[in-house]
């Protein structure tokens, strides 16, 4: 939740500056409650935020997570997030619109097209199938 409510506050803050610079903007929430959308969407890590297709996360490190453990009744781990130096359990806002800002004014780079096979991670597969027995 405190996700949504990061990501909620960024969009807020960048978007007045990005529809002025005649951007159009579209958030899309997905909530992954089953392996088949995890697969669909080849979900790696909750949470996830992605740019245009691209994760916002260069890399995924993962710690216990309470709640979803409490939700799936097992113990599960959450992404950290990485940002200057620090490390988060949500995306820190800054992240956030770092991370939009330099998907629209950075570096073009091409979006490619994943040819290796997705494969659900254990530990999604494990918060699924606690899930399931819930």
């Amino acid at each position: 939740m405190g996700t949504e409510s990061n990501l909620d506050a960024a969009m807020k803050d960048v978007s007045t500056v990005l529809e002025a610079a005649g951007y159009d903007i579209q958030v899309n929430k997905v909530n992954i409650i089953t392996k088949e959308l995890a697969f669909e969407y080849k979900f790696v890590s909750s949470p996830t935020i992605r740019i245009n297709g691209k994760d916002i996360a260069l890399e995924v490190k993962e710690s216990s997570c309470k709640d979803c453990g409490d939700l799936c009744g097992d113990d599960v781990d959450c992404r950290v997030w990485s940002y200057e130096g620090e490390e988060y359990t949500e995306p820190p806002k800054e992240l956030i619109i770092n991370s939009i800002l330099k998907a629209v004014y950075g570096e073009k780079e091409a979006l490619e097209d994943e040819k290796v096979e997705y494969k659900l991670p254990d530990n999604l597969n494990k918060f699924f199938d606690a899930l399931d027995k819930k």
